[in-house]
């Protein structure tokens, strides 16, 4: 069969095995193994254990658990509590008052967790109630949440960045780097469209409160220094060159059990509980990234991603023109399929065409990671909806119609690093060593 063939029926069978509820890893392993049986004269056993295994064991993935750890243990602490006492004095002056905290707290919460869902449900757990106390618009409050959260994605370090630079062979320690400057444009997006809804609202907006002495707003801002102070450890130890994102993880871990036992908030519970929950969610990320690593070598050897490149070529798109229709792409696969499982599925496929286009690896990793940020707030399969519905009990799609402003500011995000492509690769040039 020609690999116009090969491509429907590789096409159809992810179709149904997806369809069908498999695990997203077995269902990537499932049509490699369909691809190379069918189309190939390869020993398909031989080349599924080779690959799976040199997956499994790569150095760069031992970042992964433990900063997926380092969120973990964040997660049970009274972080959350101290930041909302040391944001809300510096933001009550803005247009749209205390609702810069979800976002504010969202992007420092972002910088040492790593991921998005942990990113909403931590400053969720701590906004939702006092805001609404407060009688912020709950609309709003459910929407910058949902919106704010998807920065544990963009702002290092991130998980999906490391899964990101696995799978295409690009640096992690750029990547991290490249993610600074977007992930606070991004902020400041979000912060600009609350501020310009509350001067449009001003009746949904509680009036000011009570001033400050500059002393007191100090005083309480001293909270913010435990986690301040964690985040330039391990962002500043990758910066400046003196650790690699596993030593900077295994700084990150370090410091938030010392953290965790500071605020006295550590407990056998909280521990055992953190780690059984890093290794749940790094065995399931190891496992998709394993089947992802076998998809890649059986689509190399069956020809697809060549003849879809050539395709593409063909078809005279400019850069901009395929951006386009990648970020369509993305949108409507967010739609039906998580971040981590975008990455890997669509990379082999994906990356051929974009190094043909001459795209910069680094700058579209930081694309990808802001697109797939889009895939975390629309229904029915977007998880920060799931986390924001648990601790609100609002119906989904009202949730996703709250959030769909910060959607738009997303695509504003990518417009602006299309136009401005230094906001990428101007921090990493900087990089010593």
């Amino acid at each position: 069969m020609d690999q116009t063939t090969a491509s429907i029926v590789v096409v159809v069978t992810m179709l149904l095995m997806l369809g069908t509820g498999i695990w997203v890893a077995l269902a990537l392993a499932g049509v490699g193994f369909v691809a190379m049986a069918l189309f190939t004269t390869r020993p398909v056993g031989m080349v599924m254990a080779t690959n799976i295994w040199g997956a499994s064991t790569s150095w760069t993935l031992t970042a992964l658990p433990l900063f997926i750890w380092m969120g973990e243990i964040l997660f049970r602490t009274r972080i959350s509590s101290d930041m909302f006492k040391g944001l809300a004095p510096w933001t009550g002056w803005l247009p749209g008052r205390l609702m810069h905290v979800n976002i504010v707290g969202c992007t420092i919460f972002a910088a040492v967790s790593g991921s998005s869902a942990a990113t909403a449900a931590t400053i969720g757990r701590m906004t939702i109630p006092e805001l609404t106390r407060r009688g912020y618009d709950p609309m709003m409050i459910v929407g910058s949440l949902a919106g704010a959260g998807t920065l544990g994605l963009l702002i290092p370090p991130s998980i999906i960045m490391i899964v990101y630079g696995v799978a295409a062979d690009v640096s992690i320690a750029r990547l991290f780097i490249a993610g600074v400057i977007p992930g606070i444009v991004l902020t400041g997006l979000f912060m600009l469209y609350v501020g310009g809804w509350s001067l449009l609202n001003p009746d949904r907006v509680p009036p000011r409160e009570a001033r400050q002495s500059l002393m007191e707003k100090i005083r309480d801002t001293g909270s913010l220094i435990p986690v301040m102070l964690l985040i330039a450890g391990v962002l500043g130890s990758i910066y400046a060159g003196i650790a690699t994102p596993t030593e900077a993880a295994g700084i990150g871990v370090l410091g938030s059990l010392l953290l965790a036992l500071v605020t006295g908030t550590m407990s056998w519970a909280t521990f055992r509980d953190s780690v059984m929950g890093a290794a749940h969610t790094s065995c399931m990320i190891g496992f998709i990234l394993a089947g992802a690593a076998f998809l890649t070598v059986a689509m190399g050897y069956t020809g697809i991603p060549r003849l879809l490149a050539e395709w593409i070529t063909s078809m005279q798109l400019t850069t901009a023109s395929l951006l386009v229709v990648l970020t369509l792409f993305f949108i409507v696969m967010g739609c039906f399929l998580d971040g981590i499982s975008m990455v890997v599925l669509t990379t082999s496929v994906i990356l051929p065409m974009v190094q043909n286009a001459g795209i910069d690896l680094l700058w579209f990793g930081i694309y990808i990671i802001i697109v797939v940020e889009m895939a975390q707030i629309t229904p029915p399969v977007g998880f920060n909806l799931f986390v924001l519905q648990s601790m609100t009990g609002k119906n989904i799609f009202t949730i996703a119609k709250a959030s769909l402003p910060f959607f738009l500011m997303m695509i504003v995000m990518v417009a602006l690093l299309w136009i401005f492509p230094g906001m990428v690769s101007w921090l990493p040039s900087l990089m010593i060593g």
